[in-house]
């Protein structure tokens, strides 16, 4: 048989990870797979409100088959026990597994290093990957347990001039319907979306979710003011106070030059879409104002580019900030 690429199934439990956002919220989606002989026996993701954990799902399905098997499974098997459910690393354990795969650690002081030194002690072998993708597909919980906020993510979108609307501020529609789609597709893998004060007064947007079988995925909708917000949106006062956002993992700003420029200059935005139609507007309305930097020098390596694809007409650049995590 030929030898069992880690990597590669580490990655496809990241890519299961996604059925649980945001329906896991305030709990992590994880996402789990269980490999004996080569072949998947098990695989599961956080269901709603975080119950069960993903490992427990995965191992339910296997059953017995679980026995002497693989689990590979994008965060660290928890160590907290509650009224809701076993600790992870006790399942494990008593499933017999003969190995456990993990993306990362967990950065969650309950649970960190605790449940692979649990498995280690009894018994299990256990390796951990540091990928990316793990990373990628936990941000919003890494975020959280490290800084105290949500993960924040930026949408623009822009001419090839850097325009986000023409002179007089229209913008419909800048970018084309595969764009759009994409940008619904966000939201509802999103906690809460926000918009600048302005923008909510000008266009009165409606940040739902228009996908097919995911309209009941519309997040919280969130306005950047400090003045009041009409009914059924909530306010935040400054990009500061997103420590504040109850239940709040992944952020999604929308709309508004002010709203973006000002987490940028708050040094809060933790990943960019860039979606940039093939056009050019000349005299429009630039996509940012002052964002607090002084030298040419310090705009240089902040930002690393993770993807870029087409949507139709139009081109998807995917930026992730580069921090030094302590």
């Amino acid at each position: 048989m030929p030898p069992v690429d880690d990597q590669r199934w580490v990655v496809a439990a990241a890519a299961l990870a996604e059925r649980a956002r945001p329906l896991s919220r305030p709990n992590p989606g994880v996402g789990a797979i269980v490999l004996k002989e080569g072949r998947v026996v098990g695989r599961g993701w956080t269901r709603f409100g975080g119950r069960p954990h993903a490992e427990a799902m995965a191992l339910e399905k296997a059953g017995s088959a679980a026995h002497g098997a693989t689990l590979y499974v994008t965060l660290e098997p928890c160590m907290h026990r509650s009224a809701r459910g076993p600790a992870c690393a006790d399942l494990v354990v008593e499933a017999g597994l003969a190995r456990v795969v993990v993306g990362m650690c967990d950065p969650d002081p309950r649970t960190a290093g605790a449940g692979l030194a649990t498995l280690a002690e009894s018994g299990v072998e256990v390796a951990q990957m540091g990928l990316q993708a793990s990373r990628l597909s936990l941000s919003g919980h890494e975020m959280f347990q490290r800084h105290g906020r949500p993960h924040v993510t930026l949408k623009l979108a822009l001419t090839l001039d850097g325009r986000l609307a023409m002179p007089d501020g229209s913008s419909r529609w800048i970018t084309g319907p595969e764009a759009r789609a994409h940008v619904h597709r966000e939201r509802a893998r999103a906690d809460a979306i926000l918009v600048g004060g302005e923008t909510l007064r000008s266009d009165t947007p409606s940040l739902d979710v228009r996908l097919q079988g995911l309209e009941d995925r519309s997040p919280e909708r969130w306005v950047l003011t400090r003045g009041p917000a009409p009914g059924g949106w909530k306010v935040l006062a400054s990009p500061e106070r997103a420590h504040s956002m109850p239940g709040v993992r992944y952020l999604f700003i929308e709309g508004g030059a002010g709203a973006a420029a000002s987490f940028l200059r708050a040094d809060m935005v933790d990943r960019l879409l860039i979606y940039r139609a093939p056009i050019l507007l000349g005299d429009g309305r630039p996509a940012l104002g002052d964002i607090g930097l002084t030298d040419l020098n310090d705009a240089h390596d902040r930002w690393r580019r993770e993807d870029i694809r087409p949507l139709g007409r139009d081109t998807l650049e995917v930026y992730i900030r580069s921090r030094q995590e302590g």
